[in-house]
C-alpha cells in the first residue's frame, strides 16, 4: 500500500495508541511476539505507540493513560473473543479489528460453522462431543479420520487428528483440558489454504504444506519444515473463487478491519471453511504479513492501514 492510498499520512492523527498484547490465554507468548512486532512497526512510522501487557489492572491503565485508541493484538480468550472489545467499548476507546459480536463468533469455532451453514456457505460436517457421547456413532456419521477441537482455542491448541474410533475419546479428553466445549469435524483430505483480509480486500491466498500430521502449533510457530506457497499455485479462476468465499465468510460473521480465513480444499477441488481468525498472528512466522508482501505491502503499511480503521469513517461491521 502506498501513501496515496492512506486516509492520513500524519502519525499524529492517531494520538496516543495502546498496543494490547500478552494476556492470559494459551496463546500468550505468540501474542507478545506479535505485539512487539506491531509496536515496533508503529513506532517506525512515527506513531506514539505504547505496549501494554494485558493483566488484571488493564482497565485502570487504559482509563488513566491518556490513550486515544487501541491496537488489539491479543490472541485467544480474553482478548480475541469479544471480552476486550466490550471493555474498550465501555471506555469509549476506538480499537482495531472486529467488534464484540464478530470477535465472539470468530473465537467460537462451533457457532462460526453454524452461522456459515445457515448462510449456505460450505463447512465440514461436525458434532459436539461430551462425556456421554456415543463416539462410535459419531465416527459412523462423520466418517474417519476426524479432527477433534476445543471450541474456543486458537493456534491449533488442544487439537487431535483421529484415525480410529478407539482414539476418539482420548482426543476429546485432550481437548477438554482446554475448553468445556469440544467438537469433532469431518477431516478434509486435501490442501490447506489461508486468505488474509484487509478491510474489503482479500490478499493473495497462501497454501500451507507441512510434513506433520496437520498444521499444528509446532508447525505454525517453531518448525523450519513448514512451507508456505504464496502465490498458492491456484489458477486465476480458482484463486478468485477462494478469495470471494473468504470475503463472504468474513462478512457473514460481521467481521471488520482485518482477519484471516482458513480453508481446506478436497480432492474434487471444493473449498471448505474451517475458521475465522479476527486477530491473526503478526510474528515472523505469520501469514498476514506474508500475504501482504505478496500484494506489495510492507509490514509497516499494513499495520498503518489496520490502525486507520479506528479513525472516523474507517470502521465497518458490527
Amino acid at each position: 500500500m502506498n501513501e496515496a492510498g492512506r486516509q492520513t499520512c500524519d502519525p499524529g492523527a492517531f494520538g496516543r495508541v495502546a498496543v494490547l498484547m500478552g494476556g492470559q490465554s494459551a496463546e500468550r507468548e505468540v501474542s507478545l511476539r506479535s505485539g512487539q512486532a506491531v509496536l515496533q512497526a508503529l513506532r517506525n512510522c512515527g506513531v506514539d505507540a505504547h505496549g501494554i501487557d494485558v493483566g488484571p489492572g488493564v482497565m485502570d491503565s487504559l482509563a488513566s493513560g491518556g490513550y486515544d485508541r487501541a491496537f488489539v493484538i491479543l490472541h485467544g480468550r480474553g482478548g480475541e473473543d469479544g471480552v476486550m472489545q466490550g471493555a474498550l467499548e465501555l471506555l469509549g476507546l476506538p480499537y482495531t479489528g472486529s467488534g464484540v459480536l464478530a470477535s465472539a463468533l470468530g473465537m467460537d469455532k462451533l457457532r462460526s460453522k453454524m452461522t456459515w451453514r445457515a448462510a449456505g456457505l460450505p463447512t465440514p460436517d461436525f458434532e459436539l462431543l461430551g462425556e456421554d457421547t456415543d463416539f462410535e456413532r459419531v465416527a459412523t456419521r462423520l466418517g474417519l479420520p476426524l479432527m477433534v477441537k476445543p471450541v474456543h482455542e486458537g493456534s491449533s491448541v488442544g487439537m487431535t487428528k483421529v484415525d480410529a474410533v478407539a482414539d476418539l475419546k482420548s482426543a476429546w479428553e485432550t481437548a477438554s483440558r482446554y475448553d468445556r466445549e469440544v467438537f469433532a469435524e469431518r477431516w478434509i483430505d486435501g490442501a490447506e489454504y489461508t486468505v488474509a483480509i484487509l478491510g474489503e480486500e482479500a490478499l493473495p491466498s497462501i497454501r500451507l504444506e507441512t510434513p506433520r500430521t496437520f498444521y499444528d502449533y509446532e508447525a505454525k510457530y517453531h518448525a523450519d519444515t513448514t512451507r508456505y506457497h504464496c502465490p498458492s499455485g491456484l489458477d486465476p479462476a480458482r484463486e478468485e473463487r477462494l478469495q470471494r468465499l473468504a470475503l463472504q465468510a468474513f462478512r457473514v460473521l460481521g467481521a471488520a478491519g482485518w482477519g484471516r480465513v482458513d480453508v481446506m480444499a478436497d480432492a474434487d477441488g471444493g473449498f471448505w471453511l474451517i475458521e475465522l481468525n479476527t486477530t491473526p498472528g503478526m510474528t515472523d512466522h505469520s501469514l498476514v504479513p506474508m500475504a501482504a508482501r505478496a500484494a506489495g505491502h510492507s509490514f509497516e503499511a499494513i499495520v498503518w492501514r489496520i490502525l486507520e480503521s479506528t479513525l472516523p469513517c474507517g470502521r465497518s461491521g458490527d
